[in-house]
């Protein structure tokens, strides 16, 4: 499937089973220890995993400034996918320069492979520029490949 008006997309077959690589999403701790690009890290996580249920984490840079990522998951269905906004919180219904839409599938491919899909829907190109130029390709692909290192794990 090809990007559309405003989107990066990343594409990768994982050498983990879509269930391993969900629960690292949905896990709180687990999370904490993939999703920022080391050196960066995530230092808290306060996630209600549920549609409608917050989405906040902070991330700290090598330095030790912190980078507070607020929003709410907007759909998750088990194993298959999530999707999750920074437009609105539970607590905030206006936006307030919203980034984007996020939405990650995990397509079972069979003998412990998955098709994994990160796709960031941007409001402008403006912010897609962005943040392509802040490393999107980069970034999500190195934490891409460190969820599937920790997924292997479980």
């Amino acid at each position: 499937m090809s990007e559309q008006k405003h989107e990066l997309v990343l594409e990768l077959t994982m050498d983990a089973p879509a269930a391993k690589l969900f629960r690292c999403y949905s896990d709180p701790k687990l999370l904490q220890q993939w999703f920022a690009p080391k050196p960066w890290t995530i230092k808290s996580v306060d996630n209600d995993f549920r549609p409608g249920g917050r989405s906040s984490f902070v991330m700290a840079s090598p330095e030790g400034q912190e980078y507070p990522n607020a929003g709410i998951y907007l759909e998750i269905v088990p194993n298959k996918k999530i999707v999750t906004t920074d437009a609105i919180t539970p607590d905030t219904y206006e936006p307030a320069g919203p980034f984007m839409v996020a939405e990650i599938t995990f397509e079972d491919l069979g003998n412990g492979k998955t098709k994994y899909r990160a796709v960031a829907r941007h409001w402008t190109e403006e912010t897609k520029t962005q943040h392509e130029q802040m490393g999107f390709h980069e970034g999500w692909g190195q934490t891409a490949r460190q969820l599937e290192t920790l997924a292997k794990t479980l």
